[in-house]
């Protein structure tokens, strides 16, 4: 695991965005069982991690639940990033035994799924060309006079680019990138902006400030995620 704290009351940090729920669908090596808590040793096939749930007295355990789960077989934990001393574990706040083998393919894929939109940025939106996606290593400022930045761009994409002409050379990059992703309730996490464009928390930080001040963008499910106004 890449994942780093600097120490034991900060956020975990994955390439320098916050990390919150985690989700592990792992082959169960060991059960310790104690009068508090269920301690499961993980292996999803790229490392080891223990599983530490808590057990709640007051609820009633359920075929389905810790109870259900043996050595050898596979579950689905969810929960947070926790360091003991200078071990690593998930504390597990939802444990349940894996129902099909189409589950652990299906977090294999999308385990690999989010890692190259991690990397790489998301696909492209139906509909939409690939050939006019701005790459985002080239989306450098608001096209020169008189021209273009590309060689084939739509009616549309010249009225976007004209509209945002004014903005400054960093938060122009921001919006470019923004309109280039597929569009969403959620909008664009902060993460994916910073891998696209690049500069520091600070920078990005007061870029997005100055543009919701002028009412370019605005948050949507959290103060994370922003998106374009319309």
């Amino acid at each position: 695991m890449e994942a780093q704290v600097a120490h034991s009351d900060a956020e975990w940090m994955l390439d320098d965005t916050e990390l919150g729920q985690v989700t592990v669908v792992g082959h169960v090596v060991s059960i310790q069982s104690q009068a508090t808590n269920n301690l499961y040793w993980l292996d999803d096939g790229t490392a080891r991690i223990e599983a530490r749930h808590w057990i709640d007295s007051s609820i009633e355990e359920s075929g389905a639940g810790s109870s259900a789960i043996t050595e050898g077989s596979y579950i689905r934990v969810s929960g947070t990033l926790k360091m003991f001393g200078s071990k690593r574990y998930v504390n597990a706040t939802h444990i349940r035994p894996v129902k099909s083998p189409h589950e652990i393919y299906f977090h294999l894929l999308e385990a690999m799924t989010v890692t190259l939109i991690w990397a790489k940025g998301a696909p492209p939106r139906a509909g939409q060309n690939p050939s006019t996606i701005i790459p985002q290593a080239q989306v450098a400022g608001p096209p020169p006079a008189g021209g273009s930045a590309y060689a084939v761009q739509s009616h549309s994409s010249a009225t976007i680019n004209s509209q945002y002409s004014h903005l400054p050379k960093f938060e122009y990059t921001i919006i470019m990138f923004m309109l280039n992703q597929p569009s969403g309730e959620e909008g664009v996490h902060v993460g994916s902006i910073a891998r696209a464009v690049g500069g520091d928390a600070a920078s990005i930080s007061n870029a997005l400030d100055k543009l919701m001040d002028d009412g370019l963008v605005f948050t949507t499910i959290d103060d994370s995620h922003f998106k374009v106004a319309d």
